[in-house]
């Protein structure tokens, strides 16, 4: 009996189907059975579907959920305009079979895209898009394009939901996948959260242009110019390291505060002071990408990090952030300092923000106060993630995770990148570079933490494609470990499980970075770099 005979052969006995179907690691034997009898209820789709059958079932049984993804695979089957063609397809490309299988078993998220566009199935399996990078400006050329077909704003701003939908599905299958690494993941999922930024913030700009005509100023000279306004992006965002499911925390920001708008010829209430004009911009696109319709949403945005965090206007002039930086800035807001970038609107203010910050950033003390300031900060994560019991498996904030890894980087460029310009960066790979380089981290201290960052961002990858949520949680469960495991490519070997050999790993890399976490901010005076007294 072959594997064919499923829907081939007639009347197999219940036995007959669990002994043909039991090694591909399905749960619910009768269920497959039935999702199989309906993909196949065509004749000539039966006869295609029989000679691809094992180059299907053999991947997904390597998923992290077979049944569920040959559930998900028969509700595509359904979507599709032409099954007959569709098998027609899969029939002549073994290998876009295979990687179908491992989509539709690795991802939920994933597979709801491709059963809601099943058009994107063809695109996105084509091998000039599953192994190429796309730039940012390729992506921002494509959405110009679709966007000149569109005439009010409300179709405008569903287009950037549908846009990212269809690039995070490209990007995650590459990332499932494995045909993108884990850098090139967070490069593109940070590149694409630009462009669609930006783009929200031309979109609303332009229909408040239209309202209240264009903000401006008088500069020294008394000429009239435009009041420039920008988006500086700040966390995984600032840093171009992005997650799958993150939220973008953002600032806002405009030149000056005097001045107003040029209007709408014929109704005088439409000039309004430059500070109005720029609140109802941060507003709009704040809205613009935190607000779901039936095109989904495009980012959570988290606006915390800005003056006086969620008690502080959404938006100030420049003066105003200089003024608060230098009265009252905080140790913690040193950090998050150190990842922002300009995102959108006015660049050349943007780099104006980034050159008034450095004083703050680095000419004010640090030093071992600054270093016990960045311990009790996290001392204080720590007691919250106690008392949730999430210690051990928190990727994010737990004992040797990703929070970790960056306070033990941020700490060190801002207690020496005052006389080391070298090494201040904002995306914590290179700035792990940068510190071995000049000799602030060890060779050895530099690859540990490098390869621990890139193991834990992969893992919060994984764990978060699977239904688009933000979660950082390894799971407790056998089940649940054994699936992540399978998620990031482990497979069973002779003498060790696929689940035991991530959390073998997992508890390496998280040791190793907390015992250096424990040496930078417990005893300071042993870290090597603080030995040679370089300040």
């Amino acid at each position: 009996m072959q594997l064919k005979d499923l829907l081939l052969a007639p009347q197999l006995s219940g036995e007959e189907v669990a002994s043909l179907l039991s090694p591909y690691g399905f749960e619910e034997i009768k269920r497959a059975d039935t999702n199989l009898q309906l993909i196949a209820e065509e004749p000539r789709v039966r006869q295609f579907f029989a000679e691809i059958l094992e180059d299907f079932l053999s991947p997904l049984g390597q998923t992290a959920e077979p049944d569920r993804g040959l559930n998900d695979f028969e509700r595509f089957t359904r979507a599709a305009i032409s099954k007959t063609q569709l098998f027609s397809y899969l029939r002549d490309d073994p290998a876009t079979v295979s990687r179908a299988a491992t989509i539709f078993g690795g991802s939920a998220f994933l597979a709801e895209i491709l059963i809601r566009n099943p058009e994107y199935f063809y695109w996105v399996f084509d091998p000039a898009v599953l192994k190429g990078h796309r730039s940012r400006r390729e992506i921002a050329r494509d959405f110009s394009q679709a966007l000149r077909l569109l005439k009010t704003k409300e179709d405008r701003l569903d287009l950037l939901r549908a846009f990212k939908r269809k690039e995070i599905l490209r990007i995650g299958v590459r990332d499932l996948l494995r045909e993108a690494s884990v850098e090139e993941t967070l490069t593109e999922l940070s590149e694409l959260a630009e462009v669609l930024i930006q783009k929200a913030y031309e979109i609303c700009d332009r229909g408040l242009r239209e309202r209240y005509g264009i903000p401006s100023y008088r500069d020294r000279s008394g000429r009239r110019v435009r009041t420039g306004f920008t988006i500086i992006a700040m966390g995984k965002l600032g840093g171009g390291e992005l997650n799958f499911s993150s939220d973008v925390d953002l600032l806002y920001l405009y030149a000056t505060r005097t001045g107003r708008t040029s209007g709408v010829r014929g109704e005088a209430a439409s000039r309004i002071a430059n500070a109005d004009y720029f609140r109802r911009l941060a507003q709009q696109i704040t809205a613009a990408l935190n607000t779901a319709t039936g095109q989904g949403y495009v980012y959570r945005v988290d606006l915390r990090l800005r003056p006086e965090g969620e008690k502080g206007l959404i938006v100030q002039p420049l003066q105003g952030y200089r003024r608060y930086y230098a009265t009252r800035g905080e140790t913690w807001e040193r950090l998050s300092l150190l990842k922002a970038w300009p995102a959108g609107g006015d660049r050349s203010l943007g780099r104006e923000f980034l050159k008034r910050v450095i004083p703050f950033l680095y000419g004010k003390p640090f030093g071992l106060p600054g270093l016990q300031e960045v311990g009790a900060l996290k001392a204080r994560i720590d007691e919250k993630i106690d008392l949730s019991k999430q210690t051990e498996n928190h990727v994010k904030l737990g004992r040797g995770g990703i929070r970790e890894i960056e306070f033990i980087v941020q700490a060190l460029q801002i207690y020496f990148g005052a006389k080391h310009p070298a090494i201040r960066e904002r995306n914590t790979l290179k700035a792990i570079e940068k510190l071995s380089r000049s000799k602030f981290l060890s060779k050895e201290d530099s690859r540990s933490l490098k390869e621990a960052y890139l193991f834990l961002r992969n893992a919060e990858n994984k764990l978060q494609v699977v239904n688009d949520s933000q979660t950082h949680l390894l799971p407790i469960d056998p089940k649940g470990v054994r699936a992540c495991a399978l998620r990031l490519g482990y497979r069973d070997e002779a003498t060790t499980f696929a689940q035991d050999q991530l959390m073998r790993d997992y508890r390496a890399h998280t040791g190793r970075v907390h015992t250096l976490f424990r040496l930078l901010f417990g005893t300071p005076s042993q870290w090597p770099a603080f030995q040679k007294k370089p300040r």
